[in-house]
Formats: C-alpha cells, structure tokens, sequence
C-alpha cells in the first residue's frame, strides 16, 4: 500500500506584500478603466467640446468667477462612463465565473476593492488636469479679469470621483450588470430635465448646480458656498467608496473609522451649504446696486470719468477707446463732449436673476455692463452714441424719429466691418428692415427707412459721410427729424421703407 501525505500549503506571503499586490492590481485597473471605450469616447467628447468652446463663451474677455463654473457640467458625462465603466470592472469575476479563483489569490475582496477605488482616482485627477488646463487657457487670456474659485474647480474631478465610487458601491450592494446601465439612463433623465426643478439650498444637493442667468458679478457678490459643495461632494464620494470597501469585508477599524468620518465631511458640507445668504452679502449686493459708486473706483480720461468695480480696472482703456472713436465721428458740442461712463449690475438676485437695468436720467453718463467683447461693443456704442444725441440715456431709448441714423452712424461708422456690427447689434441679426437696437439698458428701436439710410452711409467712405455729418450736425440732431429729411442732409437716395415707429 502506498501512504501519500498531503503537505499544507505554505504561504510565502511577506508582509506589505499584500499592499503591493493592492498597488499593482490598481495601476491595471487604472489602465483598463482609461482604455475602456466610454472612458475613451466621453474623455476626447469632452476635451473636443472643451477646446471648441475655448473664448466663445466670454467673447475673449473671459471673466474668471464664471469660467470656473464653466468647468463642471463636462466631466458629469465622463463620470457616468467611469460609473459604467467601474461598476463593470467589478463585477467582471461573477460575470466570467471565475470568482472561486480568488480565494487563492494574496488579495482578499475588500483590497480589490480599494484597487477598483483607486482606479477611480487616477480618472478624477486626469479630469482635474482637464480642468486646470481649460482654466488656465482662460486665466492667461490678455482680457481676462476676476478671481477664480478653488472650490468652484474642484466640482468637476469630485463629480467623476462620486460617480465612479458610487459605481463600485452598487456592484457590492447589486450584483447585476443592468444596474449601472439603468442608473446612468436615471442620471441622465435628472440632468436634462431636473437640474433647474428644484430651488434654494434643496439644489445644492445636486452634483452640479447650474445657475440660470449669463449675468457676471464681482467675485465677492456671487455668494456661493463652493468650498462647502466641494467638502460635501468629496464626503459623498468617500463614503461611498469606503461603505463599498466594508461590504466587501473589510472590517479594519480604519475601515469604520474613515466611513463614520465621510459621514461627518457630507452631514457638514450639506448643512453649511444649504445656509443661503448672510445677512452681509445681501447687503453688499444691495449696495452695488443701488450706490455703486460707494464700491467703486473712477479714474479720468481725456476729460471723461470711468467709474468700475475694481476687478474691472483694466476695462477702461477699452471703453475708452469706443469712447472717443464714436466722439471722433460727432459735430457740433458732441465731438468735445465730457461724459460719465458708470459700471452697473442688479446683484440683488445674485446669479438667480438677470433684470433689466433702467436707463439713467443724469446728463451724460453712460451704463456699462460687467461683459465685454463680441456684441456687447457696438452695444455700448450705441448706447454712447444716444447719449451724445439725446443728451441722457432716458431720453435716447425712448427716441424714435430720423436722429436713430445718426446715433447709429456715430456707433458703427469707426467699425472695420461696419455691416456686420449692425447685425451683431440688432435683435433679430438683420441689416433690412425694422428692428430693436440692443444696448446695456432699454434698447432703441430702428425704422425699415432708417436703415434705409444706414446702409447707404456704411457703404461710402468714412470720410465723406463723416463730413457732411459734422457740417449738418445742428440738423441732423433735431427732434421730429424724418429719415427722408435726413438722407437729403446726407446726400442719399431717398428711403422707400416705413419710416413709423412702434406705438
């Protein structure tokens, strides 16, 4: 008879080689997780969306507190790709029935699972290189004004972290491959049709909070609880990582200790960002409003005042600029005249509200709004050229009879391409016809036979029109002028089109 002894196994497992073993299995996670094609194709959507987007929005003149909000509603669909992603690495052992093989391995359920977790780090800091990138592509733009917010930039990285922590959370808790498919389809629905749906600090439970006004306001107005979301989001993703480490068994005291402390980070960062608005702000806000010139900074040049919040100091020399092209143009008292140029905002809403500003009714003083570049030019040129017109903002917006032809030709004749400011200015982006003049408050309106004569004067030499503007300044500044009166002035034909105001 044969005696055969069964000898024990004998682990030559060394201590720390199982954190190795931890290192090593997340490194090829991380590399499957980045090459996986949701990953891909939501990572080169988002870099191609981004790069496209680069300047359009701020019309290159970014300000940098709305730039680091721009930063977050892309990475959201590559956090749904990495949840799917993760949650279909983890589950991949049950999927291909090879679970049982583990037992034999040095890593136990709840280390492949810190593995998977790390994975998911390694793509939240891809996403923040993302970030940091397109804001300092914004940042480092010769006409970028503000201050950034490090809470603000840290949403979209958190956002893809919680995403792809709560997908490994699910596949401890629902061992079934539909389930992330399903939740991204539910993530999806809530972003397209319920990030607006809810208001007050009920919205700041949102991974992403949108804010439904293009308005800009200083960076001490905005008044959002940024560093406080960011805590709360990061409190969410540690929990949900660590809750997915102890369903898998891992019961270390570190293990509980650091979930009971994500519990404390989310519990803290959601009251304390659900606060609204102290009583500091709001008054702050009021101020800007009411009295901006009790927060503002004016300086002198070439014998007009520019009056800004301080971020937009170095705006002036590009109001002033349109300033004296649009003087350069005027006859008569206008071409030397002095005016006031006042920065104005309605903060009191915060970024909730975009009201309209009411034209001012103090002689020669201009509104000047916190965007600039792109469309808001020629609309502040507009608004110069009324005010040197009508003589006040009140009385330019409600003006309505042949002077609109000057007070255009003052705002567009200095363009290079004068035709397409027109368009660019006007509601319904014609250069025919009838249409509203947009500017920093009311806007004007324009006849169809006004523009008649626009036209003409914009497709002659700057310095013929310029001239015979300059010599018949007197008239062409009249009350009651007709277009047909103005064109004869001018020297251009006759305009055929309706020449009657909107009642």
């Amino acid at each position: 008879m044969t005696t055969v002894v069964e000898r024990p196994v004998v682990s030559d497992v060394r201590p720390g080689s199982s954190g190795a073993a931890v290192v090593a299995l997340a490194l090829f996670e991380t590399r499957r997780l980045l090459t996986r094609l949701p990953v891909v194709v939501a990572l080169l959507v988002y870099l191609g969306w981004t790069v496209w987007r680069g300047g359009k929005d701020w019309d290159g003149y970014p300000a940098l507190q709305d730039v680091d909000r721009a930063t977050q509603s892309a990475p959201m669909l590559v956090g749904l790709a990495v949840l799917l992603s993760v949650n279909h690495a983890a589950l991949r052992s049950r999927r291909h029935g090879t679970e049982h093989h583990f037992s034999v391995l040095v890593l136990p359920p709840w280390r492949r699972t810190v593995a998977h977790a790390l994975s998911v780090v390694a793509a939240a800091l891809l996403t923040a290189v993302c970030v940091a990138a397109e804001f300092g592509r914004e940042a480092l733009r010769p006409g970028a004004i503000g201050h950034g917010s490090v809470g603000e930039l840290l949403v979209g990285p958190l956002t893809v972290l919680l995403s792809g922590l709560f997908g490994l959370l699910m596949a401890a808790l629902v061992r079934s491959a539909i389930a992330a498919p399903l939740t991204v389809v539910f993530f999806l629905f809530l972003l397209l049709f319920g990030t607006g749906m809810s208001d007050g600090g009920v919205r700041w439970f949102m991974p992403v909070v949108i804010e439904p006004t293009a308005s800009t306001l200083p960076s001490d107005l905005i008044g959002r609880p940024a560093a406080w979301h960011a805590l709360y989001l990061a409190g969410l993703a540690l929990c949900a990582g660590l809750v997915a480490v102890l369903v898998a068994g891992g019961r270390k005291p570190v293990v509980t200790a650091g979930v009971a402390g994500a519990v404390a980070m989310t519990l803290v960062g959601a009251v304390a960002q659900a606060g609204g608005d102290s009583p500091e702000l709001v008054k702050a806000r009021e101020r800007a409003t009411v009295n901006p010139d009790q927060v503002q900074t004016c300086v002198r040049r070439d014998g007009s005042t520019y009056c800004a919040f301080p971020e937009w100091g170095p705006r002036v020399a590009d109001w002033a600029g349109v300033v004296d092209r649009v003087r350069s143009l005027a006859g008569g008292s206008a071409h030397e005249q002095k005016i006031v140029v006042r920065q104005r905002i309605e903060a009191r809403y915060g970024l909730s509200g975009d009201a309209a500003l009411t034209p001012l009714e103090r002689p020669h003083e201009v509104t000047v709004r916190t965007r600039w570049g792109g469309n808001r030019v020629p609309e502040f040129s507009a608004a110069v050229a009324g005010v040197l017109v009508a003589g006040n903002e009140k009385a330019s917006t409600s003006m309505c009879d042949g002077r609109m032809v000057t007070v255009m030709w003052l705002a567009l004749g200095w363009e290079s391409d004068p035709v397409a400011a027109l368009r660019r200015v006007r509601l319904d982006d014609s250069v025919t016809g009838s249409a509203l003049v947009l500017q920093p408050t009311d806007g004007m309106y324009m006849t169809a036979a006004q523009t008649e004569v626009l036209r003409e004067l914009l497709d002659r030499p700057r310095g013929e029109v310029t001239a015979r503007v300059k010599s018949h300044w007197a008239e062409l500044t009249e009350p009651k002028l007709t277009a047909a009166r103005a064109a004869r002035l001018l020297d251009v034909k006759t305009p055929q089109g309706d020449d009657k105001c909107l009642d």
